[in-house]
């Protein structure tokens, strides 16, 4: 008796090639925009803050934070007195956890004088905000002396800026498109640097190529 053998032709073979080949480029862009949505959401944090301070400060010629007469502008409360109010330096660090810190009183400010939504109850969990990497975001003001700054370029000196933004927990793979967003794309200069999260104050920023793409880096950006 013949046997006869049946198979795929290569008419069939080509079509489910084009199919797999058309599935994977849709995954390959859907995670494309994914990843170009959580850039643009990081980068909207850096935005927000400056209009944040400028806001508040056109209205009440006070920062947020520092703002002495707090409790008639907005009806919130005064950072303690480890703090010098009303001398128009946000006093603190970006990742302050305590009303000691101005930098930390910032957010009930804002979100006071309608800038901002969000906890003004400087006790609740939901108090401090987190980035779209879910990592915390802040500000304080900057410094020039770079024994005091929390990162420096490859020349040994700090972010240059007023106020220094800062946001953790960022992907390496979304560092370096964010600094091109923002600034020049040189993650270890500019006015936008990086370094590895957890590193000690006064670190060297990380250049653009030896940026880990799967390892979570602190951002900063002077403003």
């Amino acid at each position: 008796m013949q046997r006869h053998q049946t198979g795929f032709t290569l008419i069939e073979i080509a079509v489910v090639l084009v199919i797999i080949g058309l599935l994977l480029g849709g995954v390959l862009k859907g995670q494309e925009l994914i990843n170009s949505a959580k850039v643009k959401n990081l980068a909207t944090d850096f935005r927000n803050i400056p209009v944040f301070i400028y806001t508040y400060q056109d209205r009440f010629k006070a920062l947020p934070g520092d703002d002495a007469n707090a409790a008639t502008h907005i009806n919130g409360t005064n950072a303690t007195t480890t703090a010098t109010l009303g001398n128009g330096i946000i006093n603190g660090t970006w990742n302050d956890t305590t009303t000691a810190s101005e930098a930390f009183v910032f957010w009930q400010h804002v979100r006071l004088a309608g800038l901002l939504s969000g906890a003004t109850d400087t006790t609740s969990s939901t108090y401090l905000p987190n980035n779209a990497a879910n990592g915390k975001v802040g500000v304080q003001s900057g410094t020039a002396v770079v024994a005091n700054a929390l990162i420096k370029d490859s020349n040994n000196a700090a972010i240059r800026g007023t106020y220094l933004i800062c946001s953790d927990n960022i992907a390496g793979k979304f560092v370096k498109p964010l600094d091109i967003t923002l600034d020049d794309g040189n993650t270890a200069g500019g006015m936008m640097m990086a370094v590895p999260m957890g590193s000690p104050v006064n670190t060297s920023a990380t250049a653009t190529a030896a940026i880990d793409e799967s390892a979570p880096y602190l951002v900063c950006m002077g403003v």
